[in-house]
Formats: structure tokens, C-alpha cells, sequence
């Protein structure tokens, strides 16, 4: 954990402002700001900005904000800079949409089934937002070919997942964005081990990245990427072609009219 906390409430105290006055100077409420001093929330970096202008400590809480988010997950610090490099990303996900293909409504659901994220969600949705913008956004976009299990496209509530299904078919139409959906009825199949990412970066070099319920893993190691690309060639071979696939989703969409 970082200083972070500790320092705001000291720059406060030192300033002559209780919890209220400060909440009051940056708009937020009294929760938030008792957020920031525990270290439950983190200050997003237009607020961090407005703390330091507030607390006259030039730019000392940004610097220890961004810090902070990245102490919170260590292990996005590598992945998210492969993300923002890489000139291809392929990504297969049996049970969830991926999350640089995520809508706002359906991550923020994502985000809410998870405990520890309580009282968090804003500013997870923030930073999820912010990746997209970095990967999707730039200026020459990276190539991306994303495999999604039916089943992922089948969960949520209907206007959420009515949304969500567009928003894949949009960014379907990109150059850029390749989608395909592994049908249900495909069986048993060496993708159910798990969802993953493999990244091929400018400098020839490529790395994996694979979830679980604690935490991320980034693999570089040759062997340990090879055996990702065996099972991407393994579902790559079962997934619906995209035409195919943009039809189905396109028929979910229809179906939740």
C-alpha cells in the first residue's frame, strides 16, 4: 500500500480543512474523501489534480495516485503495457466478454458481481475505459481477434446483453476487430481450461496473459507461450468464421427486441 493515505489526511490537517470542508472544495461527498484518507478509494487523476490545487501540494498526490492503482493490481503494470504496444492481440473468452470489448452497462455488472469491489466500481469502470481507450483508441489501433463462448452472449439481463451484442457488432465493422463466437455445440474442447491473451508486440516478442479469482498472470517464457498459441490454433479451428458470427449476434439482438 502506498503513502497515499496518510499524506492526503496530513496535507488536510496542515491546510486547516476537516474531512467536509475539503469534500466541499472538490464536490464530492464526505464518504469519499474518508475513502481517500483509509485507503478504500483512490483518488481518479482529474480529482488527484483538484486535490493538489486544493491542498497546495503541487503535484505530489497524482504522482502517489497513479502509483496507488497500480500497487492495487501489480501484476496489470506489465500487461497493460503490452496492451498499449502490442500490433495484434488475440483474446479467447468462454464466459465472459472480453474486457477491451466490454460496454460500460455490461463491465459495470462484471465489475459489481466481485465482493472486494465494493464501493469501488467507478473507478474500476474508469480504468477499464481508460485501457480500451489506450488499445482501441490510438492512433494506429492494434489488430485484434477476440473468440467468445456462446455462452457469454447468452448471460445478463436482457437489455444490458441487447446492448453489449451491439456493441461487438460495431466494433465488428473496424478493420481492425475481428470477432468470432465458439458455438455451444461444439463440446468438450481444450478451450474450457480457461480464457487468455496472447500479445505479439512490435519487437517480435510475444506474451501471455491468463485470470483467475485472485489475480492476473503474465507468461513471457517461450515454452509457456507456445503452449498458449497450440491452444489458440485448437479454438481458432472450432470458432464460427465472423460473417457467421456477427449473424448470430445479430439474432440475439433481434431476439431480445
Amino acid at each position: 500500500m502506498s503513502e497515499l493515505p496518510a499524506e492526503i489526511r496530513r496535507l488536510r490537517i496542515a491546510r486547516g480543512m476537516n474531512q467536509s470542508q475539503l469534500a466541499a472544495a472538490l464536490r464530492v461527498s464526505k464518504s469519499l474523501v474518508a475513502g481517500f484518507e483509509s485507503g478504500r478509494h483512490i483518488p481518479q487523476p482529474d480529482t488527484a489534480e483538484t486535490i493538489d490545487k486544493i491542498l497546495d501540494s503541487r503535484d505530489q498526490i497524482q504522482k502517489q495516485s497513479a502509483i496507488a492503482r497500480e500497487d492495487r493490481h501489480p501484476w496489470m503494470r506489465s500487461w497493460a503495457e503490452h496492451e498499449r504496444r502490442a500490433i495484434l492481440l488475440r483474446s479467447y473468452q468462454p464466459l465472459l466478454v472480453p474486457g477491451l470489448l466490454q460496454s460500460e452497462a455490461y463491465m459495470r455488472l462484471v465489475l459489481e458481481t466481485v465482493a472486494g469491489n465494493e464501493g469501488r466500481i467507478d473507478e474500476l469502470v474508469r480504468t477499464r475505459l481508460e485501457r480500451q481507450s489506450a488499445t482501441l483508441g490510438r492512433e494506429k489501433p492494434v489488430a485484434i481477434s477476440a473468440i467468445i463462448g456462446e455462452y457469454a452472449l447468452l448471460r445478463g439481463p436482457r437489455e444490458v446483453m441487447k446492448d453489449q451484442l451491439g456493441h461487438l457488432v460495431d466494433l465488428g465493422h473496424r478493420p481492425s476487430v475481428r470477432i468470432r463466437v465458439m458455438p455451444d455445440e461444439v463440446g468438450l474442447h481444450t478451450g474450457l481450461g480457461g480464457a487468455f491473451v496472447i500479445a505479439n508486440l512490435p519487437d517480435g516478442r510475444r506474451c501471455g496473459y491468463l485470470d483467475n479469482q485472485l489475480k492476473g498472470t503474465v507468461v513471457t517464457t517461450h515454452g509457456e507461450v507456445t503452449d498458449l498459441e497450440l491452444a489458440w490454433e485448437a479454438v481458432d479451428g472450432l470458432a464460427l468464421p465472423v460473417v457467421q458470427s456477427r449473424d448470430l449476434m445479430l439474432r440475439m439482438i433481434d431476439e431480445r427486441k
